[in-house]
C-alpha cells in the first residue's frame, strides 16, 4: 500500500503544486482559492465517516477501495479539460471525494500490521513513501513547466502515474486479500468510543484549521511573485522532503516516547505561517519546511495516536469520524484564510498559530482522559 501511495501521491500532490495558480490562470480570486481548497477538504474528511460506515457494515474493504482511488487518481489529470475555474474546482473536489472514500479503508487495513511493528513506524513508514511520492510530483511538474509545458499539460502527465497507482492496487489486493488476517499481534481495543476519542478529534481539528493547504499559499506566491511559478513546485517538494525525513524519525519517536513527540512537533509546525507570509525568502524556505513537518504531523503521527482508540469492529468508522471531525476543521480552516488573506495577513497568521497551538492542551486533556 505504501508504493501504491507513493504513485497516488506523485499523481495529486504533482497537481496540487500547480492548482492554486491555475485556478488563478482561469479568473478565481484568494478567496475562492481558499474556500474551494477548505470545501473540499471538508469533503475530503467528513465523507470519510460514511466510507467507514459501509466498509465495516458490509466488509467489502477493497472493492471501496478501489471505487476510492480511481475517482481520485483520474480527476487529477481530468483538470487539464478544465476550461474554467469552476470546471476546475468540481475537478478539485471530486479528487478529494474520491479520497475520501478510500482512506479510512486503507488505515484500518494498515492498524493490523500495527500490533507487531509499532503504530509509530507504520503509519510513519507508509507516510514516507506517501512523501516520496509528493516530492516527485511537484518536482515533475516543475520540470516540465521549466520546459515550457502548460498547467493542462502537465495535469495531462500524471495519468501515467495514476495507472501505476491502479497497477499496485491490483498487485496488493492479489497478495492480501484478507488484511485481518495480519492482525495476530494487534492488542484488542476499546468496546466502545471512549471521550479520549472525541477530544483527541476536536484538538487535531483545531491543527488543520491552521495548518492550510498548500492552493492558498501557492496562490500568495504567485501573486506577490516570491517565486517563480517553475519554483512553486519545488517549494512544496522541499516541504515534502521535510515531512519523509519527520515521518520516519517521529514515527520511530512516537513508539518509544508517546505523545510528548506529537506535542512538540505540533509546536514547532505552527511557527510556519509567519514566515511564510511575512518574511522574506529564507524565512520563506524555513517556513515551508516547518510546513512539510505539520503535514507529517498530521499523516503519521495522528494516525498513530488515533490507532490505539479504535473500538474493535469498528476500525474504519473510528478513522472515519476522526477525519470527519477534521474536515471540520479544514473548512472552517479554509473559509478563515481566505477571508482573512485579502484583509489582513497578519491576522492570517494570527490565526493559523493560534489554531494550531489550540490543539496541544487538548490533547494533554484527552491524554489525562485515558490514564484516569
Amino acid at each position: 500500500m505504501g508504493i501504491v501511495n507513493l504513485f497516488a501521491d506523485t499523481t495529486y500532490e504533482g497537481g496540487a503544486s500547480i492548482n492554486g495558480p491555475f485556478l488563478g490562470s482561469l479568473g478565481a480570486t484568494a478567496a475562492t482559492v481558499g474556500m474551494v481548497a477548505g470545501f473540499g477538504e471538508f469533503l475530503g474528511y467528513t465523507l470519510r465517516s460514511i466510507s467507514g460506515y459501509l466498509a465495516d457494515k458490509t466488509g467489502r474493504y477493497w472493492p471501496i477501495t478501489f471505487v476510492g482511488y480511481t475517482i481520485n487518481l483520474l480527476a487529477v489529470p481530468a483538470m487539464a479539460l478544465a476550461g474554467s475555474w469552476q470546471a476546475a474546482s468540481a475537478f478539485l473536489i471530486l479528487e478529494r471525494v474520491g479520497r475520501a472514500f478510500r482512506k479510512p479503508t486503507v488505515e484500518a487495513m494498515l492498524s493490523y500490521s500495527a500490533g507487531t511493528l509499532g503504530r509509530g513506524w507504520v503509519y510513519g513508514l507508509n507516510t514516507a513513501l506517501d512523501e516520496t511520492g509528493a516530492t516527485l510530483g511537484p518536482l515533475l511538474i516543475a520540470f516540465a513547466l521549466h520546459r515550457g509545458a502548460t498547467y493542462r499539460a502537465g495535469y495531462a502527465w500524471l495519468v501515467v502515474a495514476s495507472l501505476c497507482a491502479l497497477a499496485a492496487l491490483t498487485v496488493a489486493r492479489v497478495s492480501f486479500p484478507v488484511p485481518s488476517r495480519l492482525g495476530s499481534g494487534t492488542v484488542s481495543g476499546p468496546s466502545r468510543f471512549t471521550p479520549r476519542f472525541w477530544i483527541s478529534m476536536v484538538a487535531a481539528a483545531c491543527f488543520g484549521a491552521g495548518l492550510m493547504s498548500f492552493e492558498l499559499i501557492s496562490f500568495h506566491l504567485a501573486s506577490h511573485g516570491s517565486l517563480s511559478p517553475a519554483l512553486i513546485p519545488v517549494a512544496l517538494a522541499l516541504a515534502t522532503v521535510v515531512g519523509i525525513v519527520a515521518s520516519l524519525a517521529l514515527g520511530r519517536l512516537y513508539d518509544r516516547v508517546g505523545l510528548p513527540v506529537v506535542l512538540a512537533a505540533m509546536g514547532a509546525a505552527a511557527m510556519f505561517s509567519p514566515l511564510v507570509f511575512l518574511g522574506g525568502r529564507v524565512a520563506l524556505l524555513a517556513g515551508m519546511a516547518l510546513w512539510g513537518l505539520g503535514y507529517s504531523v498530521q499523516d503519521a503521527l495522528l494516525k498513530a495516536v488515533v490507532a490505539g482508540m479504535l473500538p474493535e469492529g469498528k476500525r474504519s468508522l473510528a478513522f472515519g469520524l476522526f477525519y470527519a471531525g477534521y474536515g471540520v476543521g479544514w473548512l472552517v480552516g479554509g473559509i478563515a484564510t481566505g477571508a482573512l488573506y485579502a484583509r489582513s495577513l497578519t491576522g492570517l497568521v494570527a490565526f493559523s498559530v493560534v489554531a494550531q497551538l489550540t490543539a496541544i492542551p487538548l490533547f494533554l486533556v484527552a491524554s489525562r482522559r485515558a490514564a484516569a
